[in-house]
């Protein structure tokens, strides 16, 4: 029996997949919703042999955000509810920032509040065509979370940003796009298989290389250029006496394409 009763969680040919299973509820994430999001992204962090994620929500929706009603509901402080839950997202969060294997979110509809900081999280983000990108906090009286602050300036620049944080404006999916905040705009019946073939590609490659590309970027957020570069050197001599390393540098010099194992 599955151990996820809000989400949907499988791996196949180094492939995991991650559905948000609230459809009926428009994937909002709630306290238990969110614990499972971390359990299953802690799998994938901790698993050999994911090589990829795939991450989207089920139904008509990606996520409409945090779950108000749930936190209206709650018994106890609304305040500490709502930090738990914060602070719970934001672990997940960081496990997809921070796991090898690279995360194709598949943006199927509507991502709002805390579902737009999923997306964005994600390494590459794909878009139905039906999407919209909503931060909708201070509509409601709130403040931004999952990560928000830190990088949707940096996608977008600060003037934007607080544009979509203070006014609320909604972007479509190709608004997305030109703004930088998706890779691709899709069909909407074409997104998976487009997640799928993205995926895959992902799966083949040299997973501790994108690992490494991730955690490089990541921490450059708070290093000096200096530090940046000398990390740098390391890291990539370490990449190319690992087996991928190897075997991409062999299959270079011998104009051949290069069978990476992860």
């Amino acid at each position: 029996m599955s151990q996820y009763e809000f989400l949907e969680f499988s791996e196949d040919g180094g492939v995991a997949r991650i559905n948000l299973n609230r459809p009926a509820q428009a994937n909002a994430l709630d306290l238990p919703l969110a614990k499972e999001l971390v359990a299953a992204t802690a799998a994938c962090k901790e698993s050999s042999t994911i090589r990829a994620v795939i991450l989207t929500g089920n139904g008509k929706l990606f996520c409409a955000g945090g779950d108000l009603g749930s936190m209206a509901n709650a018994e106890g402080p609304v305040d500490k509810h709502l930090k738990e839950l914060a602070d719970t997202c934001h672990v997940a969060y960081t496990n997809i920032l921070t796991m090898r294997a690279p995360v194709v979110m598949a943006v199927n509809g509507a991502a709002a509040g805390i579902g737009f900081g999923l997306s964005m999280v994600g390494d590459i983000t794909l878009a139905s065509d039906k999407s919209s990108f909503l931060l909708a906090y201070t509509a409601a009286g709130l403040s931004p979370d999952g990560g928000t602050s830190k990088i949707l300036p940096l996608v977008v620049g600060l003037k934007r940003a607080k544009e979509l944080a203070i006014l609320n404006r909604k972007l479509s999916a190709e608004e997305a796009l030109e703004w930088g905040i998706v890779n691709q705009v899709v069909p909407g019946d074409e997104l998976m298989a487009a997640a799928e073939k993205m995926a895959s590609r992902l799966a083949s490659g040299p997973t501790n290389a994108f690992g490494s590309v991730k955690k490089l970027m990541l921490d450059a957020l708070t290093q000096s250029l200096n530090e940046t570069m000398d990390v740098e050197s390391v890291t990539i001599a370490a990449n190319a006496v690992s087996a991928d390393g190897t075997e991409g540098i062999d299959a270079f010099m011998n104009k051949r394409k290069p069978e990476y194992k992860g």
